[in-house]
């Protein structure tokens, strides 16, 4: 089935899920399954950028893909899951993996990750004990660090760190609500959190500890603009405060762009090679 007809049937499925959803039909299981499969292959994934010549263009949520996930729900049954005491709906990436498969994916994963079943992992990735979750995408060389949690649709580019309990959120619902996006060449600091649709451009550097939702002020230090939602190209990121409008106020945790990323910055935070090879 092409990419059209598999879209077409996963959106209808879709809408009529409440008839049938007792005695899915075969097409529908197949369709769902095919979906994942894509999914899982990097072949499709859940949100892609839109190429309008510009460094930070925005990017298109694919809500027929987060329906094939929600739809797998109805069409699976809860099976034990290998090598886990787990009994779920969605087998684990690797679960019938071969050592030949292994090597031509080219990933290492280390004992205690879990990696769901249609979430995408470029070669070179290195996942530490973590936890990547349906429908999340993540690019060649990127380390998914110790405790760290990649959400369902996440979408994180190379040469990324994802750094130890940092929490990179997740979103299946509602279907028209985007996913946070980390772009290429990321740094994200230990236990960070990044969520709600939040889109991180490339090159940037979040310190430990920042939090940024879709409500957080997000302060340039050199400008003193306040934006939502998106972080600059190549910016450094500390956590901040937003000081109260008037005396007596409540100051408002935000995140403080402090400059761009320069020598020095790179130099702290550049990937190392050697682990991913």
């Amino acid at each position: 089935m092409n990419d059209t007809n598999l879209q077409k049937t996963i959106e209808e499925a879709y809408k009529s899920h409440e008839k049938w959803k007792n005695d899915p039909p075969a097409d529908i299981r197949v369709a769902v399954n095919d979906a994942l499969q894509a999914l899982d292959e990097g072949r499709l994934r859940i949100a892609s950028k839109n190429d309008d010549g510009t460094c930070d263009g925005s990017w298109r949520v694919h809500q027929w893909l987060k329906q094939a996930i929600l739809l797998s729900f109805m069409v699976r049954d809860n099976d034990v899951v290998s090598g886990f005491m787990a009994y779920d709906k969605v087998p684990l990436k690797f679960a019938n993996w071969t050592k030949e498969d292994w090597e031509k994916a080219r990933l290492r994963v280390v004992a205690g990750a879990v990696v769901r079943q249609s979430a995408y992992l470029g070669k070179n990735v290195v996942v530490m004990p973590s936890f990547v979750n349906v429908g999340a995408y993540v690019g060649e060389g990127t380390m998914i660090d110790t405790w760290a949690t990649v959400g369902s649709c996440a979408q994180v580019g190379a040469r990324c760190h994802i750094s130890g309990g940092a929490g990179i959120g997740g979103v299946l619902e509602p279907l028209q609500a985007a996913p946070v996006i980390i772009e290429d060449g990321c740094f994200i600091g230990a236990r960070s959190e990044v969520a709600e649709g939040v889109v991180i451009g490339r090159g940037s550097v979040l310190s430990m500890g920042v939090f940024i939702g879709a409500s957080t002020k997000i302060i340039d230090r050199e400008t003193g603009e306040v934006t939502y939602g998106v972080v600059p190209p190549y910016s450094v990121v500390v956590p901040g405060t937003s000081p109260p409008k008037r005396t007596g106020g409540v100051s408002l945790a935000a995140a403080v762009i402090v400059k761009r990323v320069d020598a020095k910055t790179r130099a702290k935070t550049s990937i190392n090679e050697l682990l991913r090879d």
